[in-house]
């Protein structure tokens, strides 16, 4: 189901032995949310970076969210780049995951396939960027 508005939910999982909390904020991309999403950019401590490999434009879109996090969030953010839909035909994918690796790599990310509708490689994602900002503290 697609993200309207801004969605938000809270999860604990367990890393390293401690229990983190954490707070998943999501504007869907939304132009209209730019404002707001600025604000939070300040205080993450992490951001998942998510395009849709099927659609060309939200791939291209990646490089003004950097700019976005590069002028608002914390020098020492952690950031991850993610693929989504990757249960989809490779028929229908716009974005081959070798440029999604390429555009990570140049700007210092991980890089993560995924698939929300099934929840593939979902989980290990935010096990991923939690790991990196607990080992970090």
């Amino acid at each position: 189901m697609p993200t309207i508005g801004i969605d938000f939910r809270i999860k604990t999982i367990n890393i390293l032995n401690k229990n983190v909390k954490l707070q998943v904020w999501d504007t869907a991309g939304q132009e209209r949310f730019r404002t707001i999403t600025q604000t939070y950019y300040k205080g993450a401590m992490g951001i998942l970076l998510v395009y849709d490999c099927t659609e060309e434009v939200t791939f291209n879109n990646i490089q003004n969210w950097l700019k976005q996090i590069d002028a608002h969030a914390q020098p020492n953010v952690k950031k991850v780049l993610i693929a989504n839909k990757s249960d989809m035909p490779e028929a229908d994918k716009k974005v081959d995951p070798d440029r999604g690796r390429a555009l990570a790599d140049q700007h210092g990310l991980s890089f993560f396939e995924t698939s929300a509708k099934s929840g593939f490689n979902v989980g290990s994602t935010f096990t991923h960027i939690a790991t990196d900002i607990i080992e970090d503290l």
